[in-house]
């Protein structure tokens, strides 16, 4: 195999492969023994027929392109190998000759790993986030969990509230002719919700159990159904049933209810704990998210649109495993969207472009600190990994490749380079 490279604009390359004629010749008679079972040729039974004759009926295209596509893989692999540069796209491959007796020759295009130019990256200025947890953000963890232990009750000697849960029965009504879709019988409705179009709930507030009141509204211009989007319209309710939450008091004996604490003052004070812990953990997310951000603006470095193509078609995959994961298949989820596969990937390419802008920053901020990652962290990584799968180590061991490991110790240098610009920023 021969193998010459071009440099193309925009960190681009073009390879040109050439495989030897033998290989081709080779190629062709696997194609050949793989599709004769498939070809019919008179006065002989399939499966029997000669390549020579095949050829000599169909042409010898007949084979070509299962030919090339056994072909291509191997010696794409073997030119990135001999190349030496980090290749970081998927290729596009074209042909360029293939005939028998002449070797193969084929090009990829494909984009390679740019270099970055860094600015700035320690002292990076940026905004201080306030972690201390206030009394109201307190009381509304306390209130929430009140919530999460409210009792329901029935209520029959008021009329509706704001805030209450009915049931009702209703019909709708547009110039006095009954609707398709607009009636509904023992419908739960909680007043305020806003489940109901506008005005819809809050002319309920006072209706008594068991009488009819009349709901004037008029449906948003917007609306889902278009022969209604716009008129007014009647509903005639009856109110069915009034429920509402009864919390209990937040007191002491709340507090051992719903905590291994005696005292609502100590469930409080580890309330706040908690809340300081999270926000503390959502404001070092942000710093480091911000202080990347400003290292990406100061550097320079030329992306190719071939690079982003390709992140954006993992991170569709990757979502693709997800919706699996829930139960749904990808054709499904277009389905019900409208999406397709060409729609998604280009929705993708804004945060493809951000992840390799920063993978590549931090790369070049390890490279420029001599980051380096040993193997007592490697092992410890592994160990890690052991632990969370429920394995013994030493399989564990065994199943790692080199190159997996490799990959750990590029994350593990990532994450280092992180630490390191975020504790050098300047917090005002």
């Amino acid at each position: 195999m021969s193998l010459q490279v071009e440099k193309l604009e925009k960190n681009m390359v073009k390879l040109t492969i050439e495989v030897p004629a033998e290989e081709l010749e080779k190629a062709l008679q696997k194609a050949f023994q793989k599709n004769k079972n498939k070809i019919s040729v008179p006065g002989f039974r399939k499966g029997k027929v000669p390549r020579q004759m095949i050829e000599k009926m169909y042409g010898p295209e007949i084979f070509y392109d299962d030919a090339a596509n056994g072909l291509i893989p191997e010696a794409y692999e073997k030119a990135v190998d001999e190349c030496e540069m980090e290749l970081v796209s998927r290729p596009a491959i074209e042909v360029v000759q293939i005939e028998k007796g002449q070797p193969f020759i084929f090009t990829a295009e494909v984009a390679v790993k740019p270099e970055v130019t860094l600015g700035q990256y320690k002292g990076i200025e940026v905004e201080k986030v306030d972690t201390t947890a206030s009394e109201e953000e307190i009381t509304a963890e306390v209130d929430k969990e009140r919530d999460n232990n409210s009792r329901t009750i029935t209520v029959e000697d008021r009329g509706v509230q704001d805030g209450d849960m009915t049931v009702i029965d209703f019909e709708g009504f547009v110039d006095e002719v009954a609707f398709d879709g607009g009636k509904g019988t023992d419908y739960p409705l909680t007043i305020g919700s806003g489940a109901f179009i506008p005005g819809f709930e809050e002319q309920l507030v006072g209706a008594e159990i068991g009488k009819e009141v009349e709901v004037h509204v008029t449906f948003p211009e917007e609306y889902h159904a278009k022969e209604l989007a716009g008129k007014p319209a009647v509903f005639k309710c009856t109110v069915k049933e009034i429920k509402v939450k009864e919390l209990p008091e937040a007191d002491d004996e709340f507090a051992k209810d719903v905590s291994e604490f005696d005292t609502l003052e100590e469930y409080r004070a580890d309330l706040k704990k908690k809340i300081e812990e999270r926000k503390a953990a959502d404001a070092k997310a942000k710093k480091e998210d911000a202080v990347i951000e400003k290292i990406i603006e100061g550097a320079q470095m030329e992306i190719p649109d071939a690079m982003i193509e390709t992140q954006a078609e993992y991170l569709v995959d990757d979502f693709a495993q997800r919706l699996q994961m829930q139960g749904m298949s990808m054709d499904q989820y277009m389905q019900y969207t409208g999406a397709n596969l060409e729609s998604m990937t280009n929705q993708m390419k804004p945060q493809a472009k951000k992840r390799i802008e920063s993978r590549l920053v931090l790369e070049a901020v390890a490279a420029a600190e001599n980051i380096e990652i040993g193997e007592d962290a490697i092992e410890e990584e592994i160990a890690r990994m052991a632990e969370a799968y429920k394995m013994e180590l030493d399989k564990m061991k065994e199943l790692v490749s080199e190159e997996e490991k490799d990959n750990m110790r590029k994350d593990l240098s990532i994450q280092k380079a992180i630490e390191l610009v975020t504790e050098a920023a300047v917090e005002k």
